[in-house]
């Protein structure tokens, strides 16, 4: 594999970068340092909040741009790339859908801060760890804050208890299964593939020029922009079946496997 032309170096965070504990490795800080040297741009790109991404790259996120919200908001350092907000209506539909569904856990997410209720402690634990700003309200509902995505949580799968009731959006929003427990939903262009082609285009980047990690089905838009796609060990049948190349698990550090073999040419 030839990766001498590469420029750009895109991974998704939790389940790619991050290992089962939602850590960043030392390893991969001391790739970076190479790729920076070489002049290779590094892309973080998540279903996270903007906020908790720069939580876990914090020594290096005045060299990095992130894609944040499945795609729905991109910064680098101070400058705002894009912002692509959900229609006030659509947040009101989902809200009012949601309802019904027992054990769901909607988050409304902003561009630097979410909303959640605060109906249930575990799962308020459980989000600390995917948004470190977020406020608990009496009553989730539209206001005049702008929303970039609804993500959905259920505990068990949301596959499985989510998806059925808000596939009936898909002809109007961007519904996504971001993970075992998590369902997405924003503005039709509000997914990492939309983000990352802005992000091509600003730096005049080309499919053979890219390197792009990823292990669920919200990662596939992005996979498809790069000739170097990698599928995590442990990614979902969808990304191992679209990718051109497979990777270790991100226990085993599949991701800082690849960069070492892109530093080192």
């Amino acid at each position: 594999m030839d990766l001498s032309k590469i420029k750009m170096v895109v991974t998704d965070m939790d389940g790619t970068l991050l290992n089962s504990k939602h850590e960043v490795s030392d390893y991969f800080f001391e790739l970076f340092e190479g790729m920076k040297s070489k002049g290779i741009l590094f892309v973080a790109a998540s279903g996270r909040q903007y906020n908790s991404i720069i939580d876990k790259l914090d020594s290096i996120k005045d060299d990095i741009i992130v894609i944040a919200e499945n795609g729905g908001f991109v910064k680098q350092k101070d400058l705002e790339i894009l912002s692509t907000p959900l229609d006030k209506q659509f947040v009101s539909e989902v809200l009012n859908t949601i309802k019904e569904v027992p054990n769901t856990h909607p988050v409304l997410c902003g561009k630097h801060k979410a909303s959640i209720s605060g109906e249930s402690d575990a799962f308020v634990e459980k989000l600390k760890e995917y948004y470190t700003e977020f406020e608990v309200l009496e009553e989730l509902k539209v206001t005049d804050r702008e929303v970039i995505k609804i993500a959905i949580y259920h505990f068990d799968s949301s596959e499985e208890h989510i998806y059925p009731h808000v596939k009936r959006f898909e002809d109007r929003l961007k519904v996504k299964i971001s993970g075992e427990n998590w369902v997405d939903i924003s503005s039709p262009n509000a997914h990492k593939g939309y983000a990352l082609e802005n992000i091509m285009e600003r730096y005049q980047i080309k499919s053979d020029e890219i390197m792009v990690f990823g292990d669920y089905n919200n990662d596939l838009e992005m996979l498809a922009l790069s000739d170097y796609s990698f599928a995590m060990e442990n990614a979902h049948p969808n990304v191992k079946k679209a990718s051109k190349y497979g990777t270790l698990s991100n226990d085993e550090m599949g991701v800082e496997h690849q960069l070492e073999k892109l530093v080192s040419q």
